[in-house]
């Protein structure tokens, strides 16, 4: 599966298997009962896909925003 993400203040851009949709900040918060910026990509990753490759480490939206 081919999966990319774009991470920004109010969400995430995704393209999974060609198919572009966003996922609201709120609703990856929710999902994860954790604060946005404390989220990661692997998390992001596990919401999308039900298998996920999870390979390298995993990287807060925090980071990823302010790097």
């Amino acid at each position: 599966m081919s999966t990319q993400l774009s991470f920004a203040e109010d969400g995430v851009d995704v393209v999974h298997n060609g198919t572009e949709f966003k996922l609201e900040k709120e609703l990856i918060e929710d999902a994860t009962e954790k604060t946005y910026t404390d989220v990661t990509d692997h998390e992001v990753l596990q919401i999308v896909e039900e298998e996920p490759d999870l390979s390298g480490e995993p990287r807060r939206i925090g980071d990823v925003l302010h790097s």
